[in-house]
């Protein structure tokens, strides 16, 4: 399981020790490393040199237990492991108009009745919102096999322009382990749910191994001291009373991010004890920490309901955070004491007191800023200055983007939670003056490059990641194939866009609706394909799946010559289960040249595929954006709420095309940023497609084959690692 884990999120390939005298034994696996190199073409990879010569020096038994894991993973990781079926048998072609398709079903539904009715009447029963399609024969249920679709078209034609993805041989599996676990402990910025799981699971074979020598996110602590609570080890990095309330919520199943209320379990006495030894040691150290309790004391409570802190005297420290929760103890935090200076008017003071928590200085910066009098400004920008060194790399990077964007007021001001809900209203905020922002992006700027580590050889980068938004949270992003954090952006080849989605309900009757909304340069609707639309100007749509107890997908065709400057897909759920609740669901696109045919679904056409998990009835995972260079695709990341039931694209085309707006005209700082800062440090090339004559350090979305020994690469994978600490 874990080397299924490691191919998917690396692409590398664990190595089987017995290639080089360990315990696998060697012997001829040559048939099995051909037979695996045209299996993965048929997915979509390659695999390289050196995976097929290791696969070639084992056994044929290990040889093919190996192969059989590599492919599983790669299918797996592109949505290749189930069946996408189509509702329309030919799809896209024999795709009936709207209307013509259900006065058919209702045809079918009076036949079956032994009756007859005009074309009008059928029309008028539309129109009159007095049918139930799910009534109709035939509508929302598959009415063919797979097979018989798969029968339906012929095999893929290939094209110069399909995906191959190559797979490297990794280390063996313990070695890839470590550093992968190393690498997520490690991170510096958030991790996903996707990653978190990971992470934990990572923890528990890795428990004994080397450890990271820091662990800067607070949710990467929770969940490694959830695995050593649960088996008596002593807990590490726990500074803060909250690091103890994440820890109980992680091991509760809860939420270790502390969005959503955690049901606490039941702990047992040794668990109850390192718990609150624990708080007593922190509140001990640093009494004014109980400051943090007040804004969670509802949950504070419950955990209390769980632990009975009374029944333990010895930690007297430990029972005061549970009376500033019960109100009885009053503790001020740092921020309330600033918001109580703030409204006063004292925002010199406010920023004074805020310097003891330098991070939220600056995630405060631009309201001290607005609001500091000419007297005080100089006061509150020494404060910002004196934070720059003590905060981390990541909130560094985001006030950089921040402050990139306070020139003018934006055309809508966009807030995007953990949970990767957005809130979008009118910036009605003075801009900051240039003056300032540009001392400001000057100060960053030295700060941030200082941090960067020394490069002992050339950087080598791939330009296509220059646009690639820097990962400063892996909240922001969903776990998947080829998936870039939100604001990315990536060049579109091909004739036509075909986008799917596919769900698997977990025990009710769930309908996801597949749709695209399509914007002017105003981010005004110009049409739309969805279930109460087959076609428009050349895009096509699939067919209505309603229900899904053995999965279900759905697809919509969109030629690059579509009218429109911007072209959003997004899932619909119409009734059941939401993403987080479903069995699995995922959506994705792929680029197909016109003479191309084959089955709807090829695993080769596939850029990218990402998994649905968030909050919220309707996702947005992407816009695609036309522009002088061609179209681009812009990474989302964003769900609507909705409403509970019959969500459509007519419904959310207003709150759609705010957030698109919001997004698109935002400047996100990328990695071309962090290479700007690298070239005055070290020697900066781009890729052009020729290996390098020595070691280089590699920064693209996939690594080459062939780079000279001794070259780090940073991948898709470990882009993050490039945020400095």
């Amino acid at each position: 399981m874990l080397d299924k884990l490691i191919i998917q999120r690396t692409l590398r390939v664990p190595a089987s020790p017995g290639a080089a005298g360990g315990g696998t034994p060697a012997g001829d696996g040559t048939p099995v490393a051909r037979q695996l190199d045209a299996a993965l073409l048929d997915v979509g990879f390659s695999a390289s040199r050196a995976l097929l010569e290791h696969i070639g020096a084992l056994a044929p038994e290990p040889a093919m237990d190996l192969a059989a894991t590599v492919v599983a993973a790669v299918r797996e990781l592109v949505g290749d492991h189930v069946q996408h079926n189509a509702y329309f048998i030919g799809f896209p072609d024999d795709v009936p108009d709207t209307v013509e398709f259900w006065m058919d079903r209702l045809r079918a539904a009076v036949r079956t009745g032994g009756g007859t009715t005009t074309d009008a009447q059928l029309r008028d029963a539309i129109t009159s919102g007095g049918v139930n399609l799910l009534d109709l024969p035939g509508y929302g249920t598959y009415q063919h096999t797979y097979a018989e679709l798969l029968a339906a078209h012929d095999d893929l034609i290939a094209a110069a322009g399909d995906r191959v993805t190559l797979l490297h041989l990794g280390d063996p599996p313990e070695v890839e382990a470590t550093r992968l676990y190393l690498a997520l402990a490690g991170s510096s910025t958030p991790l996903g749910e996707a990653d978190l799981a990971i992470l934990s699971e990572l923890a528990v074979a890795c428990l004994d191994d080397v450890q990271p020598a820091e662990i800067p996110v607070r949710e990467n602590r929770a969940v490694l001291n959830g695995i050593r609570l649960v088996l008596g080890r002593p807990l590490v990095g726990v500074d803060t009373t909250t690091d103890v309330l994440r820890l109980a919520c992680q091991v509760s199943g809860g939420d270790v991010s502390l969005v959503a209320p955690t049901r606490f379990r039941a702990f047992r006495r040794a668990e109850r004890r390192m718990l609150l030894a624990a708080l007593d040691t922190v509140v001990g150290a640093s009494p004014p920490k109980l400051g943090d309790v007040a804004g969670y004391a509802q949950r504070w409570k419950r955990l209390g309901e769980r632990l009975h802190p009374h029944e333990y005297a010895q930690w007297p420290h430990a029972q005061q955070v549970f009376a500033v929760a019960r109100g009885e103890q009053r503790v001020p935090s740092i921020a309330g004491r600033a918001e109580a200076a703030i409204r006063a008017g004292a925002i010199a003071p406010a920023a004074s007191t805020l310097s003891a928590a330098p991070g939220l200085l600056l995630r405060s910066a631009d309201r001290l800023l607005r609001l500091a009098p000419a007297a005080e400004r100089d006061t509150v920008v020494g404060a910002v200055t004196g934070a720059l060194g003590s905060a981390s790399g990541r909130v560094l990077l985001s006030l950089r983007e921040h402050v990139d964007n306070r020139l003018t007021p934006a055309s809508a001001r966009m807030y995007a939670s953990r949970s990767r809900t957005a809130w979008v209203g009118p910036d009605d905020r003075p801009p900051l003056p240039a003056d300032l922002v540009a001392e400001l992006s000057s100060l960053l700027d030295a700060e941030i490059g200082a941090r960067l580590p020394e490069l002992d050889r050339p950087l080598l980068v791939d330009p296509a990641v220059l646009d690639v938004a820097l990962p400063l949270s892996g909240k922001a992003t969903e776990g998947g194939f080829a998936v870039l954090p939100r604001g990315s952006r990536a060049s579109v080849t091909g004739e036509l866009l075909r986008f799917f989605v596919y769900w698997r309900q977990t025990s009710r009757r769930t309908d996801y609706d597949l749709s695209v909304l399509l914007l002017d340069d105003e981010f005004r609707t110009a049409g739309q394909v969805s279930w109460t639309n087959n076609h428009h100007d050349g895009a096509v749509y699939s067919g209505d799946i309603t229900a899904a107890p053995d999965g279900a997908t759905e697809f919509i065709d969109v030629p690059r010559t579509i009218g429109g400057r911007y072209v959003v897909p997004q899932v619909n759920i119409y009734a059941g289960e939401s993403f987080d609740e479903v069995a699995e669901s995922m959506f994705g696109y792929q680029t197909r040249a016109r003479r191309q045919r084959g089955a709807p679904f090829d695993a080769r056409t596939v850029r990218a595929r990402s998994q649905l998990r968030g909050r919220g009835r309707v996702a947005l995972p992407m816009v695609f954006a036309r522009s002088e260079h061609g179209w681009q695709a812009v990474w989302l990341h964003l769900y609507l709420p909705g409403t509970p039931s019959f969500n459509r694209v007519e419904g959310n085309a207003f709150t759609t095309a705010d957030r698109v707006r919001a997004l698109i005209e935002r400047r996100y700082l990328t990695l071309s940023y962090l290479v700007e800062r690298w070239r005055t440090r070290a020697e900066v090339r781009m890729w052009n497609g020729r290996l390098p004559d020595g070691p280089v350090t590699f920064v693209g979305i996939e690594a080459p084959e062939g780079l000279p020994t001794g070259s780090d690469v940073y991948t898709l994978d470990r882009f993050s690692e490039l945020i400095p600490q």
